[in-house]
């Protein structure tokens, strides 16, 4: 019988926003693969559901709200202490904050680059401490297209997107010591929470040209689960430093 090279079994791995959307389909793609899986989130009654569509045993719970950045690092030493440490994990946390730049407020800022930019560079100060981590894991960061394309009225959200970008090549050098692996994936439209809400606030016409923006249609979140499983795993064991983009084809016009 051939091995499967996704297996993550034996392997702990950390997957935040996993109350719903990416983050949700990540953990249970990832559980399937035989990963222990600690999801992660701000609304424990929906952690409690993603907890219930797991496959496999040993995975947990843990409810935190990413807007605390300070307290960021000092729980994952908590975690790494009760559960072992980690060989990776995937930060599908985040938010898009829809504004134009002339109504934005500098506590909306804020708070948009602490949920999808700082909340990311904390969690991997917290996944580099003594005991935390695995030697030779995997960081996975859900970024966006919208990183390198723009858009109107998403300029913040841009911005904390692109900050991932070139936080995961840095950082990618800075850990190569200890073989740890770090990419960004980079997905567009994908069916989910925050779609619904964008959809909501543009015109049906506007929202049809934009799925026929994309090549081959909107995505789904189990689309971009499968490429953070594939860099979580051996199967992505030679590639550090980069993004893979996950977006329909989108960014290919």
């Amino acid at each position: 019988m051939i091995a499967n090279p996704l297996d993550l079994s034996s392997r702990t791995v950390l997957v935040t926003g996993a109350s719903s959307g990416i983050g949700r389909e990540c953990a249970i793609l990832l559980s399937s693969l035989n990963a222990r899986v600690v999801i992660v989130g701000r609304d424990e009654s929906k952690l409690e559901e993603t907890s219930l569509l797991l496959a496999g045993s040993g995975h947990r719970i843990e409810p935190f709200d990413f807007l605390a950045t300070e307290k960021i690092a000092s729980w994952v030493k908590r975690i790494a202490g009760e559960v072992g440490p980690l060989h990776g994990f995937v930060h599908a946390a985040g938010h898009q904050l829809v504004t134009p730049v002339r109504t934005l407020t500098l506590s909306a800022l804020e708070e948009q680059m602490r949920l999808n930019l700082f909340s990311g560079i904390m969690l991997a100060q917290g996944f580099c401490q003594k005991g935390c981590f695995v030697r030779g894991g995997s960081i996975v960061f859900i970024s966006s297209i919208m990183a390198s394309l723009g858009k109107p009225a998403i300029s913040a959200y841009c911005a904390s997107k692109a900050g991932l970008l070139g936080f995961t090549r840095s950082l990618a050098l800075e850990l190569v010591r200890e073989k740890i692996r770090v990419n960004c994936i980079t997905p567009s439209i994908v069916e989910s929470n925050m779609s619904s809400t964008l959809k909501d606030l543009m015109l049906p016409e506007q929202w049809t040209a934009l799925e026929e923006a994309h090549p081959l249609g909107f995505g789904t979140p189990r689309d971009v689960a499968n490429a953070a499983a594939f860099l979580l795993a051996d199967t992505g064991r030679w590639i550090t430093g980069t993004a893979l983009v996950v977006d329909g084809g989108y960014s290919a016009q």
